[in-house]
């Protein structure tokens, strides 16, 4: 029975060291879960930012570029404030990730291998323990043994010296051997009770500290570990949630920036900043008048006759092409001429000051250059050890020629921004309105209806005399040297197909290009050198004239690349070149 319950005990002991060791194992198998798990969440977070910066980057303004320039715009430089507040947004993101790896996943690999080196002790000193309390048992028993075969033998010698003293057959000397024989197996057999006495006292006291003072102490040990092994899951849980908790008020700040910049949107403003930056300067079209085509039609005095007025109250009737600049589509799709001539007025004039005022920038930075360079040759020539003087000269050579340069580029913006400024309605105004009505005496009124009625609608500087005697041609001025061409004006498609098919505006004078010209844009005609044309009608004060070719082309040259010459008493007669 006692051999039975110690078995018991030792394989109840043995199947609890194996829970145990299960148990355990099965801790450090969730700690390295959780790790894994954490690193992820830090690979995420990484992941996430780097998407959110790169988003950030896609989307900003590039340099020289028309994103650049829409930056004027409150809700362009609202989106540049969001993009900015995302990139910081992107940044406390990388500070999670950097968190957990720091505070957490590094924290639980090195407690990691601490607990695995804890546990494999602890089971090492258990399994100890257990070996040293069988080993003991073994010997408990070993001595049992003996001392159960001490017992038999001294019975035997007893029983055989007995056998041999009632034997009267029997020598003295064979009954003292046996009685002798007897005594020593007693003797061993007390010896062996003695051993066995004092082994087993020695074992159950053994057994007793092993299953009450050394087990339990492994077992504490092991529940200890077991509850720090717990208690820095939860720790590493509660910070897992503070690193997001942490950066929350700067998201926060990253949130309110964005909620500000949406704020800062002024749809006014904004509004403000297009007609601004589109405005073309020129005038709308004036009222189209009624035509009576029952009476006499007066002769409106051209624009840019002596009066130079295009806001008489008379206006040229019939087919008349009103030049609605704002609507004109550039055909070139380039980056325009040097001169910017092919934006509208305003537009163009914003572009060449804004040129000039690069030129001037580059001036200044070049002479401050100079200034450093001189000083230094200054110093050069005070102290020759320093330096050599001449080494200085191919450079303020370079610098001066840089400067000429910039000079020359600067004299040629201001001429042509010169130019616009005078061609700006508001400085030209008050010079065409002088002249109203100073040419209206020159023109004839015919009573015939008849001759009202062969004769075209209108002409574009007013209506005809019937004497067509005098072929004085007055000769137009001619720019002295050509410029580029600026958009020229173009009638809408409505009005043009409208009158096409009824009448065709005379020919008022002819005029020599004196310079070629290629009319890419919409509205123009393109002319050679040399070539004569038929004048339909004048410049109206923006630097072009109506011309035409045959029956089939007619278009708009720049005024300052013809020679015009003008028949003071025209009639309209419909004749082509």
């Amino acid at each position: 029975m006692v051999e039975e319950r110690m078995g018991d005990c030792w394989s109840y002991t043995k199947d609890q060291f194996d829970n145990l060791e299960k148990h355990t194992q099965w801790g450090i198998e969730f700690v390295e879960k959780y790790t894994k798990f954490v690193k992820e969440r830090s690979e995420i977070e990484t992941n996430y930012a780097k998407q959110i910066r790169n988003l950030s980057k896609k989307y900003q303004p590039k340099k020289n570029s028309r994103e650049e320039e829409e930056s004027k715009y409150t809700f362009c430089r609202a989106f540049l404030m969001t993009l900015n507040e995302l990139n910081d947004y992107a940044g406390q993101h990388e500070v999670i990730a950097e968190n957990l790896t720091s505070q957490i996943i590094a924290d639980l690999t090195r407690y990691l291998g601490e607990l695995k080196s804890e546990r494999k002790s602890h089971f090492h000193d258990g399994r100890k323990a257990q070996q040293h309390i069988e080993s003991s048992w073994k010997q408990l028993e070993s001595c049992k043994r003996r001392f159960e075969r001490d017992c038999k033998e001294a019975d035997r010698a007893q029983q055989y010296f007995e056998k041999m003293d009632a034997d009267i057959n029997v020598t003295k000397a064979d009954v003292e051997k046996a009685r002798q024989q007897a005594q020593m197996r007693h003797q061993m057999a007390t010896d062996s009770k003695g051993d066995y006495s004092s082994y087993l006292q020695k074992f159950n006291q053994e057994q007793n500290e092993h299953y009450y003072t050394v087990i339990p102490n492994i077992f504490q040990k092991l529940q200890d570990m077991e509850e720090r092994r717990i208690e820095r899951i939860g720790v590493c849980m509660k910070t897992f949630a503070d690193v997001d908790r942490q950066v929350l008020p700067i998201v926060g700040k990253c949130l309110d920036g964005m909620t500000k910049a949406a704020e800062s949107i002024e749809p006014k403003t904004d509004s403000k900043q297009v007609v601004e930056s589109y405005k073309s300067g020129f005038e709308p079209p004036g009222d189209v008048e009624f035509e009576d085509y029952g009476q006499a039609m007066k002769r409106t005095a051209s624009d840019t006759s002596l009066s130079n007025s295009r806001d008489g109250k008379e206006k040229p009737a019939g087919k008349t092409k009103g030049k609605l600049w704002p609507f004109i589509k550039n055909k070139n799709k380039g980056s325009g001429p040097e001169d910017f001539s092919h934006l509208p007025p305003e537009q163009r004039r914003k572009k060449l000051q804004g040129k000039l005022d690069e030129l001037n920038k580059d001036i200044q930075k070049e002479t401050d250059q100079r200034d450093a360079l001189t000083k230094m040759k200054d110093v050069y020539v005070k102290n020759p050890q320093m330096g050599d003087p001449a080494s200085v000269d191919p450079r303020l050579s370079e610098i001066g020629q840089n400067i000429e340069k910039l000079q020359f580029e600067v004299q040629k913006f201001e001429g042509w921004l010169a130019e616009v400024e005078e061609r700006m309605p508001s400085k030209s105004d008050s010079h065409r309105r002088s002249g109203l009505y100073e040419t209206q005496n020159n023109t004839t009124v015919s009573n015939n209806c008849a001759q009202d009625r062969e004769r075209p609608l209108s002409s574009p500087d007013g209506s005809y005399t019937e004497e067509q005697n005098s072929e004085t041609q007055v000769k137009a001025n001619p720019a002295p040297a050509p410029g580029p061409a600026p958009n020229p004006t173009s009638s809408t498609p409505e009005f043009d197909d409208e009158f096409d098919d009824e009448e065709t505006l005379p020919t008022i004078g002819t005029c020599k290009a004196l310079y070629p010209f290629e009319g890419h844009n919409e509205g123009t005609i393109s002319v050679a050198e040399g070539e004569l044309l038929y004048v339909i009608e004048e410049d109206k004060g923006d630097g072009w004239t109506r011309v035409r070719r045959n029956e089939d082309e007619e278009g708009y040259v720049p005024t300052s690349y013809v020679e015009v010459f003008l028949e003071t008493n025209a009639k309209g007669a419909m004749t082509y070149i």
